[in-house]
Order: C-alpha cells, then sequence, then structure tokens
C-alpha cells in the first residue's frame, strides 16, 4: 500500500533515540520518551493560499526534522508507526551537517 499526503500534511517515520545515556546508564523502553525528530518520508503538494495558488512545503522526501512532543496523528501503514502532521507542526530541518555531528 502506498499513501500519498494531501495538501500541507507530511508523513515521519520517527527517528529512535540512543538507548544509553553519555554515562552509560541503559535506558528501559517504559522510561524512554518518544522522539521528537523524525525522517520525512512523503509530502503534499501543498496549501492553497487566498488567490488559490499552492504554495510548495518547505520540506521534502528524506529531510530529517524536528517536531513538537504532542504533534501528528500517530498511524500504521504496512506494520509501520508513523506520523502524519501539518508543515507548521516542523520545528526546522536538521541539515547533514549538523547530523553527522550528532553521530560523532
Amino acid at each position: 500500500m502506498s499513501f500519498r499526503p494531501l495538501h500541507d500534511r507530511i508523513l515521519v517515520r520517527r527517528v529512535e533515540s540512543q538507548e544509553k545515556t553519555k554515562g552509560g546508564i541503559i535506558i528501559p523502553d517504559t522510561a524512554k520518551e518518544k522522539p521528537q525528530e523524525g525522517e520525512v518520508i512523503a509530502a503534499g503538494p501543498g496549501a492553497r493560499d487566498d488567490t488559490g495558488q499552492i504554495q510548495a512545503l518547505d520540506v521534502k522526501a528524506g529531510d530529517h526534522i524536528l517536531f513538537g512532543k504532542w504533534s501528528g496523528t500517530e498511524i500504521r501503514i504496512n506494520g509501520e508507526d508513523l506520523l502524519i502532521m501539518k508543515e507548521s507542526d516542523v520545528l526546522g530541518v536538521i541539515d547533514a551537517q549538523a547530523q553527522h555531528k550528532q553521530a560523532a
């Protein structure tokens, strides 16, 4: 099954957080908070403005984003838990250089 978001909505896969703290303490699943970082899987064409023109979205498939703690609606597609949210719920896009520094 494929899914195509409408208007200014995006489909997001959460990026899993690390299971250890910097000090080496392992965090059990029950104590973990849901990550507020994700990867855009699909994006709609954009919202219409007052004149009827489509305003393209600033995010695209493949972007890594940060979003609010309570943003989006959780859904399950093909056995995978995903989020659908409006572009306005996105706080920012993480660029590739910042991701590389986080991993190091």
